[in-house]
């Protein structure tokens, strides 16, 4: 067997496949991995692959050392070879190849490492493997070309929305990961303090608070494209973190917000997914009770043809009730979030309108829908500390439990706080909807199972006694009945 080079690799001397019609005549160097290998008698050719695509290179049985070493190659093997890019016969031309008019005439090989067979093929679209063993060989799974393309596409979205929002005066500001657990909809995913024994961080369901409190400190306009963390039952292909676009803006109102979304949504289409077509701009501004009423869903698909993944149907959905009665839980419950400011103008009316009848009370609150899914949530926040307290007391907190859970935003707003208002997009359903995958895990580089399992790191996974003993914990086991 061929030896690994002890060497270093030079990695100024080497082009890219995509770059290999530049270089026609010339000797190159080429790295990457052996994607498929095939043997014709006194020929071996070989598909190379690079972060850029495919190229054929071939060995000649003349030179019997090389030809010897070419027949030890195996797929996914790394290697590093020099030819020189000869043109190919036209009959011999692969259309379906970036790279398809030229092939690499190899002079010397360097295997770089060698490589088991694979547990999973990566030469197909994947959907004919099982997830779970797709997710546990995630690292070969991402070798695929559509995974490479998916999460190549979500690097230039997020560009993109960088671009377009800072040229609109917006500042991208990171918010803590470790934070406060406060009563918000879905349950905290809870971090031990060592350093405060019995204590407890939350990881934020969203930078809710902290953007509000932006507005406070006076940046005006601020977005992020932050981590989201909910300890969520199994549903549909939820994540138990995912990433949102976050956009919050003072001195706004709803309209504006709505237009400020709908041209970056536009601007996005244009120009990374110029063979998708919009149905209809502006995006129609539909009432909460008669989308209702009309399709018995608060997110419809009004594609002309729903089985059509090349039509984008963009809606805003406004109007939406402040409260809804959780099932579940036997009470009221804020429909968005409790910082949703209620069509009401303090919190005496407030107090009155819910005692009277709390399905009737409206929100400023707007969904950006696509497609039969919702993509973005946002409204315009509660500004007055007195409108705040009183829209979490009559979901039934407490007075000292308000002021002990969200004191500190309370105490801010004591300080001058402007009116404001924001939306966040989930990232990862519009990138799926955009590059028609058919959940978000396949534009995620390392997602979790519907258990919430990452099964190539084996997590969640046991801690060791020490390591309870440090942070003051006990695991107790439950009963069984």
């Amino acid at each position: 067997m061929p030896k690994v080079s002890k060497y270093p690799i030079i990695l100024s001397m080497r082009i890219l496949t995509s770059e290999i019609g530049e270089h026609e005549g010339k000797e190159v160097t080429l790295m990457g991995w052996v994607s498929v290998r095939r043997d014709h008698g006194k020929l071996i050719f070989i598909d190379l692959r690079d972060r850029k695509g495919l190229a054929q290179c071939v060995f000649f049985a003349k030179d019997k050392i090389l030809f010897g070493q070419a027949e030890q190659l195996r797929p996914e093997w790394v290697v590093k070879l020099t030819g020189k890019i000869n043109k190919r016969p036209e009959n011999l031309i692969n259309k379906d190849l970036a790279s398809g008019q030229w092939e690499i005439g190899v002079k010397n090989l360097e295997i770089i490492s060698e490589a088991q067979t694979p547990p999973i093929a990566i030469d197909s679209d994947g959907f004919d493997i099982g997830e779970e063993n797709r997710l546990k060989y995630r690292y070969l799974d991402l070798r695929r070309s559509r995974l490479q393309k998916n999460l190549r596409m979500r690097h230039q979205t997020n560009q993109l929305i960088r671009n377009h929002l800072t040229a609109e005066d917006f500042v991208e500001i990171e918010t803590p990961i470790l934070s406060k657990s406060t009563p918000e909809g879905a349950r905290d995913f809870l971090v031990p303090s060592r350093m405060n024994p019995g204590k407890f961080y939350a990881l934020p369901q969203s930078p809710q608070q902290y953007k509000q409190l932006l507005m406070v400190a006076g940046f005006e306009r601020y977005f992020q494209l932050p981590r989201c963390f909910r300890d969520e039952d199994t549903r549909g292909d939820r994540q138990p973190e995912f990433t949102q676009l976050d956009i919050e803006l003072s001195f706004s109102n709803e309209e504006e917000i709505m237009a400020l979304t709908e041209e970056l949504m536009i601007k996005l289409v244009k120009e990374l997914y110029p063979n998708k077509k919009i149905k209809k701009t502006p995006f129609p501004r539909l009432k909460y009770k008669e989308v209702m009423k009309k399709y018995k869903s608060d997110r419809p698909d009004l594609r002309n043809k729903q089985d059509d993944p090349d039509e984008l149907a963009f809606a805003f959905v406004t109007d939406f009730p402040a409260f809804e009665y959780k099932e579940g839980d036997k009470r009221w419950g804020a429909m968005h979030h409790p910082f949703t400011q209620p069509k009401v103008n303090d919190a005496k009316e407030l107090k009155k309108a819910f005692e009277k009848d709390p399905k009737k009370i409206l929100a400023h609150q707007y969904d950006l829908i696509l497609n039969g899914h919702e993509i973005g949530g946002g409204s315009i926040r509660i500004h007055d500390p007195k409108l705040l307290q009183a829209s979490f007391e009559v979901l039934g907190n407490k007075s000292a439990e308000v002021r002990a859970k969200f004191g500190h935003i309370l105490k801010a707003f004591d300080y001058g706080v402007p009116p404001h208002g924001g939306i966040a997009l989930g990232l990862d359903r519009l990138i799926a909807i955009l590059n028609n995958e058919p959940n978000i895990r396949e534009v995620i580089a390392f997602p979790k199972t519907g258990e919430m399992q990452d099964l190539m790191m084996d997590s969640p996974s046991e801690i060791s006694v020490d390591q309870l003993k440090e942070l003051g914990l006990e695991i107790k086991k439950k009963k069984e009945k």
